[in-house]
């Protein structure tokens, strides 16, 4: 790839969120280089046609990714948001492209994980954050936070770089739906879903009034390509005045209601005999997401998309509710009759930080 293309993107992660932003990235006309751990997930990539590029490599190989960041003009970090080298490689590439001149457009990927609290679903929270006010965010979230440590990494890189760079951080609430491209699941409903069908029961933490924020990932790729839009047209010092972005449907659940969805189909599907909702017991957790299982599935997480919305962007899928019914429990179905007996919880990081597990001991 040649750097004077300002349609050339380097994607890392081409999972959940980045499959289906690779389509619309193509769709646009967009020259796309990604990264796939193995070879069956690099050819489903490659049939996207001649304008993607996949490379075989891993988030932890920091020289490669520094290499492709330093030769194109838009990075696109959908990958976990709780993996620092690969964040520092970008920034690696940023600042080479910046010694020679050259502007970088950065989009990386956080989560309103960093928002949560200690309720452990005894309480629903009245703190709503905006991505209107970044001050309120770096004054209120702990830098022990989930994802903070990544995201005080760009902020710090952010600052150095300076209008030389456009490096913004989208942080998502809770995700959910199938990828259009590649069928995937999300992570908490359906991790919990998981749970029900090996125990008996919907888990749910404390009393399930702690409120989430969701979106769909279709409305999410789609905020993606506006996010990029505007970055296109903007200059890097008013880019430098504000960070983040929030992307939210809209609509609120309660973890309490989550769990009593699940319970109501799949007792409905005659797979547990109580569609009632219960409380897990810790010794449980390793078949959700271990010692994080509190503040996962069972915290306050509030944010509103205000920048977005500002910008023409609006939820347009179905809910979190009707995806969970028609599209998720089906296909978690499927999969569990296959080979689903065996599920020992969800095994990659949902959420981080040190006083997260603090707070368990409180």
């Amino acid at each position: 790839m040649t750097t004077d293309n300002g349609k050339n993107v380097f994607l890392i992660g081409p999972g959940l969120i980045g499959a289906d932003l690779l389509e619309l990235l193509h769709a646009d006309g967009y020259h796309v280089t990604t990264m796939a751990r193995r070879e069956s997930h690099a050819a489903q990539l490659r049939e996207f046609g001649a304008n993607v590029k996949t490379i075989i490599g891993t988030l932890d190989d920091k020289d490669m990714i520094t290499k492709h960041t330093a030769e194109v003009p838009i990075v696109i970090h959908a990958a976990t948001a709780d993996h620092l080298p690969s964040v520092e490689a970008v920034l690696d590439g940023i600042r080479q492209r910046a010694d020679k001149g050259l502007s970088t457009t950065f989009l990386h990927t956080s989560g309103t994980s960093e928002l949560v609290d200690n309720s452990k679903g005894m309480y629903a929270s009245d703190k709503i954050y905006t991505d209107l006010d970044p001050g309120d965010i770096d004054a209120s979230v702990p830098d022990t936070a989930p994802h903070r440590e990544i995201d005080l990494a760009i902020l710090r890189g952010r600052k150095e770089i300076g209008s030389k760079a456009k490096i913004v951080i989208i942080l998502p609430p809770l995700i959910y739906g199938v990828g259009r491209r590649i069928p995937r699941l999300t992570i908490q409903l359906p991790t919990m879903t998981r749970f029900a069908l090996k125990h008996g029961y919907a888990p749910v933490i404390g009393k399930g009034v702690s409120i989430r924020c969701s979106i769909h990932v279709q409305d999410l790729v789609r905020a993606y390509m506006v996010i990029l839009n505007w970055l296109s047209a903007t200059s890097g010092e008013e880019v430098l005045e504000n960070p983040y972005f929030f992307c939210d449907s809209g609509t609120e659940m309660t973890w309490g209601e989550g769990a009593a969805e699940i319970g109501k189909a799949l007792h409905a599907a005659g797979k547990i005999e109580s569609p009632e909702p219960r409380n897990p017991p810790k010794e449980l957790y390793g078949d959700l997401f271990g010692p994080y299982t509190p503040t996962t599935v069972g915290a306050n997480s509030r944010s509103r998309a205000e920048r977005l919305r500002k910008m023409g962007w609006e939820a347009t899928e179905k809910g979190v509710f009707e995806s969970l019914r028609e599209d998720e429990i089906p296909m978690i179905l499927a999969e569990w009759e296959k080979d689903g007996k065996d599920f020992a919880g969800y095994t990659g990081v949902a959420s981080s930080g040190t006083h997260v597990l603090e707070s368990l001991r409180d």
